[in-house]
């Protein structure tokens, strides 16, 4: 990292500017050196720097205007002020016009290392931060593609998320498979005041009882065979942060009896431990099963219901809001024509009819598929009945759970080399695999593409 960080010294000196560039060049950063501030901006203006450290008196422009005119060219640069005549007030002055730190001749070269180590970390997490938001904004933008509505229902979802999010309480989300409850959960939690924190997501539905009680709790080392080594658990790793439990309805009483005692005392041991790990998250759930009636059949334990469900958040399915179809498709045919680069103007009057005729089993999630589908396969400026010929309203959706593994992979492979024109490379590293591993399970599943 010193080696890409230019630093510019600037001093009507030169023999304080040969020296502190024969230091810093030591310490392994890159260095030039200015004896005005005139020549200081001539240099600013052929490349950037990242820290400067500027002599307060110089002859002509003195360092504090030289300060703002490099405020004003690069925002983000480090100054760092030096001068032997040291006062309060010029200090206040370095400071209020952005200054990042100020010193007084004659300093200690180590001192000095000490001092730009401070500033590279400080850089290194300002950075990080804006990394982060921009991550946290990117995440916000998927989380809304549920909220890209017009219906009431949808509105009035919209307006109890904004209300329960800067709570801590928990919330039961439910809805048929595909309504988006995976959204309205990661909307939640980045409208809340845990946003900056983990957000955890389990589908429970998806493992047996053994693996989710290690995916949850976390296992020591030895703890059963293959426990080679200790794994914190999602109850840990969601800790200042959210821990977002989909398809609640499919877990073991003993699982929910286990959930419960965490719910309440915010302790808990991992598998084959014995020290105590405490937690603090907020809990979210979601499920498309109805669960009263599963308690009526002691499938389900009222007490754990009644503590997941303090807040209920319904989101009813696609056919019931018509209305968010066209501006559902309209954002999915924007995402998409960005991703592909293909020249799409819209969708025909034939085209939008089927789309708000069809029942939508699949919800939002069939939408966004067939919206994808539909960019990927058509010709022409526009998307028409051509191709979304395959919406069968009279067709039954497909059951995800009666597909096979080796359907979802072969489908998921052939949508994906649709995707990238047939291009192998491509579609490889779109399915996070490397090109061999793709040309064995195309020739497993006879598909053909192209270079």
């Amino acid at each position: 990292m010193k080696a890409s960080t230019h630093i510019m010294v600037v001093d009507d000196e030169e023999t304080i500017c040969e020296a502190l560039m024969a230091w810093f060049i030591k310490d392994g950063y890159k260095v030039e050196t200015a004896l005005s501030g005139a020549e200081a901006l001539a240099l600013l203006e052929k490349k950037d720097f990242d820290i400067f450290l500027v002599d307060v008196k110089m002859p002509g422009m003195d360092g504090i205007e030289l300060l703002s005119r490099i405020k004003e060219k690069q925002p983000e640069a480090v100054v760092i002020m030096m001068t032997a005549h040291g006062s309060i007030q010029t200090a206040v002055e370095a400071m209020k016009r952005g200054a990042g730190d100020y010193l007084c001749k004659p300093f200690d070269p180590d001192s000095l290392s000490l001092l730009m180590e401070r500033v590279m970390n400080q850089k290194k997490l300002r950075k990080e931060n804006i990394a982060l938001k921009e991550r946290l904004l990117e995440q916000q933008e998927e989380a809304l593609d549920v909220f890209i509505v017009h219906s009431d229902p949808m509105r009035k979802i919209f307006s109890t998320v904004d209300e329960v999010a800067p709570s801590s309480a928990p919330i039961l989300i439910t809805g048929e498979t595909g309504v988006g409850k995976d959204l309205v959960a990661r909307a939640i939690h980045l409208r809340s005041q845990r946003s900056f924190g983990p957000f955890v997501a389990v589908n429970c539905g998806a493992l047996s009882e053994s693996l989710l009680e290690s995916e949850l709790f976390g296992h020591e080392k030895g703890a059963f065979t293959g426990a080679v080594k200790a794994r914190r658990g999602c109850l840990e790793m969601a800790d200042s942060g959210t821990l977002f439990l989909d398809e609640i309805g499919e877990i073991s009483t003993k699982m929910q009896i286990s959930l419960l005692r965490v719910l309440e005392e915010k302790r808990f041991l991992r598998l084959g431990g014995s020290n105590a790990v405490s937690s603090d998250f907020r809990l979210v759930t979601a499920t498309h099963r109805d669960l009263p009636p599963l308690i009526k059949e002691n499938q389900f334990r009222e007490d754990f219901y009644y503590r997941i469900n303090v807040i209920t958040i319904h989101i009813p399915p696609l056919r019931e809001r018509k209305e968010d179809i066209p501006v559902l498709s309209d954002h999915f045919l924007k995402r998409f024509v960005e991703e592909t680069g293909k020249h799409l103007e819209g969708f025909t009057a034939k085209a939008l009819e089927q789309l708000i005729s069809y029942s939508w089993p699949g919800n939002v999630r069939e939408l966004k598929n067939v919206i994808e589908r539909a960019v990927v396969i058509a010709r022409g400026r526009m998307i028409g009945a051509e191709e979304l010929k395959f919406l069968d309203p009279g067709k039954p959706y497909p059951d995800p759970m009666a597909i096979t593994l080796e359907e979802l992979e072969k489908s998921h492979i052939i949508s994906t080399l649709a995707s990238c024109d047939g291009n192998i490379s491509r579609t490889a590293k779109k399915l996070g695999i490397n090109r061999s591993t793709l040309s064995r399970k195309m020739n497993r599943y006879r598909l053909v593409g192209g270079d």
